[in-house]
């Protein structure tokens, strides 16, 4: 694990950066970047020992942060905005900007991580490797998502190089934990008695990652950083379809997944692991998909005071 070190994480207030930036200030200092929106976002990382950074990626700089930005050993570069309009203006502004801000500013950490997301393959339904062809694939869904990802892997590349930064490009797949994730929307349709919807003519295959072993490889990330960028896909050991999931939550809470097929739904995108694999340097997932699911029902029907199985 990380111990005894200086992080930033940025999109701090968000699903996946906050659940990190909580489990990485048990043993380092942890400074959590957002805007903070909602302030029992931030109060509730205070809590938890992270040090809350008022910033707005879109115009950043040490001017722009009272007390400005904090020194540290690794930037952690999770903050993303997700939204369905075709507006690359203000993708290029929320997604890929901020990469070279941050890695212009940090010239002298250990590493960099820049979390992309496997959306930028090309669309096929076999395990996408690194050095596979990259596209539009999230085009569909979110017009925007895939092409300012690979724009911000351009951007990574570029400064790392230029500014001399060990940098890591972690493309992720599913993240999931109890509280967030693809796997949890589905769980609460079939809780409210909604659809599942899935791509029709596709093996919507996945390969989901529990937080818990997101946090666990991210030393094996940061140590793999270097000029230029190391790619590495981050995902979980066991590919796993959409359809096979979501009878398996239906299952665990007493109700039955039904699937609603439509063009309209994303198909599945499963990376090939093996560099991961190598990194850590065995088996990626102590927290298999099948007991991270039991833990994530058992949370939802906890919460939602329905009657689980």
């Amino acid at each position: 694990m990380i111990t005894g070190k200086r992080l930033l994480v940025t999109g701090a207030s968000g699903a996946i950066g906050s659940e990190v930036s909580r489990a990485l200030a048990v043993d380092n200092e942890v400074w959590g970047l957002a805007r903070f929106s909602d302030p029992e976002a931030k109060e509730r990382l205070r809590a938890a020992g992270v040090r809350p950074v008022v910033a707005d990626l879109t115009a950043l700089g040490p001017a722009d942060v009272p007390g400005g930005l904090p020194d540290v050993d690794h930037v952690l570069h999770f903050a993303v905005d997700m939204f369905p309009e075709p507006d690359f203006e203000r993708a290029y502004r929320h997604n890929v900007e901020p990469v070279g801000l941050l890695l212009s500013h940090y010239r002298h950490v250990e590493s960099f991580l820049c979390c992309s997301s496997t959306a930028v393959y090309e669309a096929d339904p076999r395990p996408r490797r690194e050095t596979d062809p990259l596209g539009d694939y999230m085009r569909s869904a979110i017009p925007t998502y895939s092409i300012s990802k690979i724009a911000a892997e351009s951007v990574a590349r570029t400064c790392a190089t230029l500014f001399g930064v060990p940098t890591t490009i972690a493309r992720l797949n599913v993240p999931y934990s109890d509280t967030t994730g693809l796997p949890l929307i589905h769980l609460r349709s079939i809780l409210a008695g909604q659809p599942v919807v899935v791509h029709p003519g596709s093996a919507n295959v996945y390969a989901p990652i529990h937080v818990d072993d997101m946090v666990r490889t991210l030393p094996a990330l940061l140590a793999a950083a270097d000029i230029p960028p190391t790619i590495v896909n981050w995902g979980g050991d066991e590919p796993v379809g959409v359809e096979e999931w979501a009878g398996h939550l239906g299952e665990l809470v007493g109700r039955p997944a039904v699937l609603h097929e439509t063009e309209a739904a994303t198909a599945g995108m499963c990376p090939d692991v093996e560099r991961l694999r190598a990194l850590v340097g065995g088996p990626i997932c102590t927290v298999g998909w099948r007991d991270g699911f039991r833990r994530m029902a058992a949370a939802a029907t906890a919460a939602t005071g329905a009657d689980g199985a």
